[in-house]
């Protein structure tokens, strides 16, 4: 299972938030790059990069770090946050994203993912499927689509997705757990590489997730609080 580590860009800065709550914003660094760079030297090659302040606008706007990152650095990208237009998506590649994340844009249009998907391949476009309670949320998380998780994975999985992020919105940063069941229950349905997101907290955790089939797991708080040190994460990778 592939160990990605979460970088959150909100106004320059790398933060988190708990539950997509811009009102909890935490800042553990001025300097996302130097983070980055952190995660690298311990041995991590891959990041999971979200433009928070482009979530909220809509558009892709921290492409500016995006390309920092990239050139500062040998880690692999995968980059999500603002992604509505094609135009957006091109700006991320060509600032060094290896994978760019599909998320509401997927629930709103979703002839223009599946464009996407022809033009860049299976292995550059993730879907991104953040969810509350069963439910996908979009727009930052902040309102409730009505459909189903698992459908929603399959009917793109049937388009040719090979690669899906799967949060559950209600656990993301709260240290908890994450939502193992959910993704035994995708993997039981629907044959995708999954990508766990929210609530991990421990090495634990990260054992179940393997054990679940999950094919990559995203790390934030629990590195930036630590809950798991970059020791442990490096001596894993």
């Amino acid at each position: 299972m592939r160990i990605i580590a979460a970088i959150d860009i909100l106004e320059g800065k790398c933060v988190r938030l708990t539950r997509g709550d811009f009102q909890t914003t935490k800042v553990y660094s001025e300097d996302p790059l130097e983070v980055a760079k952190e995660f690298a030297d311990n041995g991590i090659r891959f990041v999971h990069v979200v433009d928070l302040d482009g979530a909220r606008e809509k558009k892709i706007i921290n492409y500016r770090i995006l390309e920092k990152i990239s050139t500062g650095t040998d880690l692999s990208i995968d980059f999500g946050g603002g992604i509505r237009t094609s135009d957006d998506i091109s700006i991320a590649f060509s600032s060094g994203a290896g994978q760019v994340t599909a998320g509401s844009v997927a629930v709103s249009d979703p002839a223009l993912v599946l464009s996407w998907l022809r033009a860049y391949g299976s292995k550059k476009i993730i879907l991104g499927a953040d969810c509350r309670e069963g439910k996908i949320s979009v727009n930052g998380w902040q309102d409730d689509s009505g459909e189903e998780v698992t459908a929603f994975i399959k009917r793109y999985a049937s388009e040719g997705f090979s690669y899906v992020i799967c949060t559950d919105v209600t656990r993301d940063g709260m240290l908890e757990g994450p939502s193992t069941e959910l993704y035994k229950t995708v993997l039981g349905e629907i044959r995708i590489n999954l990508i766990a997101s929210g609530g991990i907290s421990s090495m634990d955790d990260l054992e179940r997730l393997s054990e679940a089939g999950c094919e990559g797991a995203i790390i934030g708080k629990a590195i930036y609080e630590g809950r798991i040190k970059l020791r442990q994460l490096r001596d894993l990778c």
